[in-house]
């Protein structure tokens, strides 16, 4: 009778022990779901933040990005360029609202001294003078024409007429092969319109292109003088130089 009441209790006693581990093993368990979920739960949320914090960043950046090319365009508004030649001053004031990249693209050239030196290669009475060619430096007279500066802009056509002092960029056949070139007309040319990128206009100096057009001139149109840029001087523009540019 002891040796069966000994067995019961030892049997008791391992069912005991047993249904310790157990509880022992499932709070374990809970213990450890309850940490992946906790760290689930904090990697969702580093997650979130790290995207949120991206998201703020690209946000930044492309804030950043846009202000950085408002003030740059900004730096090309009201502005005039002072062309003194050989035969006299030109002076032309641009249209950035119209045609912003050619006016970058003259400004930046100018400021470089790329005009410098330059000469106006070919003039047609009646019509127009055209600058702005490289190889006028002290190239050939034959490859005057065909010079740029290496970089093409594209084209921006407008509803600017071509009347007399307009200023427009010269270009190949491909609408957007304007390069450096440039011509001033010298009677209205509304012919040349939407075909050729207006970017400015003379405010002083057509006596100066009236005398650069009318000068002798032999085969191609080539000035036997051509007049010489001397240099292009970029400055603010003057109250009654500034305004939006012209309706046609």
């Amino acid at each position: 009778m002891k040796r069966l009441l000994v067995a019961v209790l030892l049997v008791a006693g391992v069912a005991c022990s047993q249904r310790g581990a157990d509880s022992a093993a499932q709070s374990d368990t809970v213990a450890t779901d309850t940490m992946t979920t906790a760290s689930s739960s904090t990697t969702s949320s580093t997650t979130a933040a790290a995207d949120t914090a991206a998201s703020a960043t690209a946000t930044d950046t492309a804030t950043t990005a846009a202000a950085q090319e408002n003030a740059s365009m900004s730096n090309y508004e009201n502005k005039v360029a002072e062309l003194h030649t050989s035969a006299g001053e030109i002076d032309i004031r641009f249209f950035p609202d119209v045609a912003p990249n050619h006016v970058k693209n003259f400004i930046d050239l100018a400021n470089k001294g790329f005009y410098n030196g330059t000469k106006f290669h070919r003039v047609i009475p009646g019509f127009m003078i055209q600058g702005g060619d490289p190889n006028t430096k002290s190239g050939d007279p034959s490859s005057w024409g065909v010079g740029g500066s290496g970089t093409n802009v594209k084209a921006e056509f407008n509803t600017v007429s071509h009347k007399r002092g307009i200023v427009s960029m010269a270009r190949a056949q491909h609408p957007d092969s304007a390069s450096s070139q440039f011509f001033i007309v010298v009677a209205d040319s509304p012919f040349l319109d939407r075909q050729y990128t207006v970017f400015g206009q003379v405010t002083k100096g057509m006596d100066v292109a009236d005398k650069i057009v009318s000068a002798p001139r032999g085969a191609n149109d080539r000035p036997n003088s051509p007049t010489t840029i001397d240099k292009v001087v970029i400055r603010d523009a003057r109250d009654d130089e500034k305004g939006p540019a012209p309706q046609q």
